[in-house]
C-alpha cells in the first residue's frame, strides 16, 4: 500500500509538472506555430513590434507581408499576426496566447522593454487592437483600429450570425455570460483603458459595424474620460476600406512615429 501511495504521488508530481510546462512560457518555435512573425522582412535592427489582429473568421495561413506591412518592416517594425482564434473576441485564452507570443519574440530577438509594442486591426481585429491593451501583460505604446467593434453588447444583436460567436468565445467561464460580455466590452472598459494614443478610422456607411453605434459612441466616451484619440471619419460604404490615400498617409505617419530611435 505504501508503495502504491508513493507511486500515486510520483504520477501526480509528473502530471502537475507537465501541466505547468504546457501552460508556462513558450519559445519562438511554438510562437511561430501560432502566429505569423515577419522576421525575414525586417531590413534593419528591430525598432518596434506591431501586433496585427485578423477579423472574424479563420484567415488563410499568412506567408508574406502585405504592402503596408512591408513599409513597416522596412522601417524597423517586426510584424506579428497571431492566429488567436476565428471567433475569439479577445477572450482570456486569446489574451494569454498573445502575451506569450510577445514574450517569446522579445526574448528571442533580445528586445529591450523600451522597444515599442503597437496593436493594429480591423473589425474584430480592430476590437482586439483596442481591448488587448486593457489587459496586456506588456505595456502597449499605441493602438490603431479600423472600423472596430466597440460595443459587443450591441453587436450581439447587429447580425444573426453573431450571437454564436460570442457564446463560443466566452463559454465555460466561472461567471455569467453578461459579466463576460462586460469584461470584454470596450464601451464598458473605457475607464480602465491605458492612457496611450489611439488612432481610429471608420467608414460612414459601414454595412457590417454601424459607425454611429460603435466608433462614434466609443470615441465620445473615450474623450470624455481624457483619452488621447484621433478619429478619422471616412466617407464611403465599405467595411474597413477602401482607405483614401490622405488617411492612409496619416495612419502610416502615426505608426512610424513610435519607432525607437
Amino acid at each position: 500500500m505504501k508503495t502504491f501511495k508513493l507511486l500515486l504521488l510520483f504520477l501526480f508530481a509528473v502530471t502537475a509538472g507537465t501541466a505547468f510546462s504546457q501552460s508556462g512560457k513558450i519559445d519562438i518555435n511554438v510562437a511561430k506555430e501560432i502566429a505569423w512573425i515577419g522576421d525575414a522582412y525586417v531590413s534593419q535592427p528591430v525598432r518596434g513590434v506591431i501586433l496585427t489582429f485578423h477579423g472574424l473568421g479563420a484567415p488563410n495561413v499568412k506567408t508574406e507581408p502585405d504592402n503596408e506591412e512591408k513599409i513597416w518592416a522596412e522601417n524597423g517594425y517586426l510584424v506579428i499576426m497571431p492566429y488567436y482564434g476565428p471567433w475569439s473576441w479577445m477572450n482570456r485564452q486569446a489574451r494569454d496566447m498573445v502575451d506569450q507570443i510577445v514574450d517569446a519574440v522579445y526574448a528571442e530577438y533580445g528586445l529591450s522593454d523600451d522597444v515599442p509594442l503597437l496593436t493594429h486591426g480591423g473589425s474584430m481585429g480592430g476590437f482586439s487592437a483596442i481591448l488587448y491593451p486593457r489587459y496586456a501583460k506588456r505595456p502597449i505604446a499605441a493602438c490603431i483600429a479600423n472600423c472596430p467593434v466597440t460595443d459587443i453588447k450591441y453587436h450581439f444583436t447587429e447580425r444573426p450570425d453573431l450571437p454564436r460567436t460570442f457564446r463560443g468565445a466566452y463559454w465555460g467561464y466561472d461567471n455569467t455570460f453578461e459579466e463576460s460580455m462586460t469584461e470584454h466590452n470596450p464601451m464598458d472598459q473605457v475607464s480602465g483603458m491605458p492612457d496611450i494614443p489611439y488612432f481610429i478610422m471608420h467608414m460612414t456607411g459601414d454595412p457590417a459595424v454601424n459607425k454611429k453605434m460603435h466608433s462614434d459612441r466609443f470615441v465620445k466616451k473615450m474623450k470624455e474620460n481624457g483619452k488621447n484619440v484621433r478619429y478619422m471619419e471616412i466617407e464611403g460604404e465599405g467595411h474597413c476600406g477602401p482607405i483614401p490615400p490622405d488617411v492612409q498617409k496619416e495612419k502610416e505617419k502615426f505608426i512610424l512615429g513610435f519607432l525607437k530611435k
